[in-house]
């Protein structure tokens, strides 16, 4: 709608000829200390996981040098948030290129700092915050600020930022006959001793058949499932009866780690509709996903299918998970 009206504006300016043409400048540099920053991380923030932010500081030469960097977190990161200590530009290939002109980044409860080792008046930094668990399901804002020579300071803030509730982990093998247990409460993989000592936590079992006349392949089903998994032994206990939706076209970027620009959010899966949902996927192929809601209706998730090996009857997966309140 947004466009709609300013594209008619923009018409009716050309149409009236009443709308003067501005002859282009470039942009003043201020005689001061200035910043910018911005977010580069896209999809949802999950915990473990890093948000990013690109951060560029200027000063004029003749007003001095900048001396340090420092970002503020409304909540403190994980132990892995750091300042690159690189300045990054882009060349003409429209590669980042980045050159050392600090030493490493300290964290201090919620701040993180660096102080530069190399004269400049012009920086980019790369920021990486690690999400913690500790702030599943909240906001955090961050205020980014910088010092220079001549005692000059300036500060920018960005945020709030959901964090998401979900939890995630990626490229778990699983193969026939062996670690074809799977757990959503655990996010693992179990063999058959393991899911024994743990039946009620097994929510699906990976099989691989290759039947003429069949579609079956890479399967992945519900204990509770027994016309599936003829052949195959149950460990006592487990007998969970998960529901599940197969779907393909459902890439989500932070499972496949690939190009694609989709992703799976709290949103999607708190709302999927399970009611009328199977108990059982057979066929599935790479890049085919497959939502789950635990038969106890604690969990539900997303799996995706990140390879598949026919001769090994293997394949691997990555999983997205939320807890339901």
């Amino acid at each position: 709608m947004k466009k709609i009206i300013l594209l008619s504006i923009l018409g009716y300016c050309f149409a009236m000829v009443g709308c003067q043409k501005e002859e282009y400048g470039l942009p003043v540099l201020k005689d001061a200390l200035q910043n910018d920053a911005l977010k580069r991380k896209f999809g949802p923030n999950i915990a473990g996981q890093y948000i990013d932010f690109a951060y560029a500081i200027a000063i004029p030469a003749t007003k001095g040098k900048i001396v340090s960097a420092q970002v503020e977190a409304s909540i403190p990161g994980g132990s892995q948030t750091y300042f690159d200590p690189k300045s990054y530009y882009t060349n003409t290939g429209g590669v980042d290129v980045g050159v050392e002109v600090a030493g490493a980044s300290v964290n201090n409860g919620n701040i993180t700092s660096i102080n530069l080792t190399k004269d400049t008046n012009a920086v980019t930094f790369r920021y990486y915050y690690q999400v913690p668990e500790a702030a599943k399901g909240q906001e955090v804002s961050f205020t980014f600020s910088a010092k220079s020579s001549n005692g000059e300071t300036v500060s920018y803030k960005l945020g709030p930022y959901a964090i998401s509730r979900m939890d995630m982990v990626r490229t778990l093998p699983v193969s026939d006959n062996n670690l074809m247990f799977i757990s959503i409460a655990d996010m693992k993989v179990y063999n058959a001793v393991q899911a024994a000592a743990n039946p009620e936590k097994i929510d699906l079992v990976y099989s691989y058949k290759n039947i003429s006349g069949a579609s079956f392949n890479h399967a992945l089903v519900a204990p509770s499932a027994s016309e599936y998994l003829t052949g195959i032994t149950l460990p006592q206990g487990v007998n969970n009866d998960s529901k599940l939706i197969r779907v393909f076209g459902l890439q989500d970027r932070d499972l496949s780690q690939l190009q694609y620009a989709l992703y799976v959010d709290d949103v999607d899966l708190v709302q999927k509709d399970f009611s009328t949902a199977p108990n059982f996927a057979l066929d599935m192929k790479v890049d085919y996903g497959l939502w789950i809601e635990t038969a106890d209706k604690k969990y539900r998730a997303y799996v995706y299918i990140n390879s598949v090996n026919n001769s090994g009857k293997s394949a691997v997966v990555s999983m997205k998970r939320i807890a339901m309140n």
